[in-house]
Parts: C-alpha cells; sequence; structure tokens
C-alpha cells in the first residue's frame, strides 16, 4: 500500500472511540470507523505514511487511510489503558510535522527547478 494523493487531501480526527476522514478543502466526510469495542474513549491517530494508526482504549489499530478498513489490530494485552502516545520515525505532527512537509516541498520544488 502506498500513500497516494487522495490521501495528501484527507484530514483524520479521532474523537468518541471513532475516527472520521475528512476533506481538508471541504470538510466534507469521506468514511467514518468505530472501533469495534464499542468503548465511548479518547482516540490517537498518526498518518504513519501509508497506514493510520489509532489507539483506543489500550487497543491498536492500522487502517487503511483511503478506505478506513482495519488492515490489523493488537489488544496490547496486560500494558493497560490511559491516554496514548504514538510515535514513529515515519510520521510528523504538530509544528514539527508542518515544517517538515514545507521543507520536503520546497526541496521537491528546487530538485524540479534544476532539472527543467
Amino acid at each position: 500500500m502506498r500513500q497516494t494523493s487522495s490521501v495528501l487531501n484527507l484530514i483524520f480526527v479521532g474523537f468518541n472511540s471513532r475516527v472520521v476522514a475528512m476533506r481538508r478543502d471541504t470538510g466534507q466526510i469521506v468514511w467514518k470507523w468505530k472501533s469495534p469495542k464499542g468503548y465511548s474513549s479518547f482516540v490517537a491517530v498518526m498518518l504513519d505514511g501509508d497506514l493510520l494508526i489509532v489507539s483506543v482504549q489500550g487497543y491498536m489499530y492500522g487502517l487503511d487511510p483511503e478506505t478506513g478498513s482495519t488492515i490489523w489490530s493488537n489488544p496490547l494485552s496486560g500494558l493497560g489503558y490511559g491516554t496514548p502516545c504514538i510515535a514513529s520515525m515515519r510520521a510528523n505532527s504538530g509544528s514539527a510535522g508542518a515544517a517538515a512537509i514545507i521543507a520536503q516541498q520546497q526541496q521537491a520544488a528546487a530538485s524540479a527547478g534544476a532539472g527543467a
């Protein structure tokens, strides 16, 4: 699975044991996902390249960011519950993530200009 331009046009929101993918330019809902465990809880989401990582109530899920389909799940047995923190070498979040994206776009534009 690889990240396509359609994923680049999505934002992901997690709340109340649900994840919603929305078009970033219109706010239109593209897909919805609900935790199969039925908990009403905080949801952490992280786009890790071509995989959307979701953590809710001690369970981890890997979702297809284009469709919301569950690719894998892991109950993290014995680790308990709490507010999750997710990190990956491939994923960025917050202002550091925005800065990295801008830097990548500038580098791509410079490379394209040099090759013209």
